[in-house]
């Protein structure tokens, strides 16, 4: 098997991934997974598509992920990870998309305004 490369991204996180045949290894940014990611459901997420397709221990995963914060790079990964699992088998699609992780989510951090202090919120007002 060559190996499979696929982007995820998240907010503003990037996530390139290059799966391969392996004992279930994940490098993130030259880390173990533990490592890189400490608290229990950010690992969960970036393990999902692989507990999903039941492909924990077939495949090694590099990962090179920058921009945003931890939970933003989680999900891109997470995302990436996925797409790699259905272009290995399009079976695997039926069981990934009705949990949502074939979507890539659009929400984005709306952009500051001038005239205003954040996005949204105004300057105080002041009547006299």
């Amino acid at each position: 098997m060559e190996v499979i490369h696929k982007i995820g991204r998240r907010k503003t996180a990037v996530a390139r991934i290059y799966v391969g045949q392996g004992k279930g290894n994940i490098t993130i940014n030259k880390k173990d997974l533990k490592d890189y990611f400490t608290t229990g459901p950010l690992v969960y997420k970036v393990m999902q598509p692989l507990n999903m397709t039941g492909n924990e221990e077939n495949f090694d995963i590099k990962v090179n992920v920058f921009g945003g914060g931890i939970t933003g790079q989680a999900e891109a990964i997470r995302l990436a990870i996925a797409r790699a699992m259905v272009e290995l088998d399009p079976e695997n699609r039926a069981t990934l998309k009705p949990e949502g992780l074939m979507t890539r989510d659009p929400r984005m951090v709306e952009r500051k305004k001038f005239g205003q202090k954040k996005a949204r919120k105004k300057f105080q007002f002041s009547k006299r």
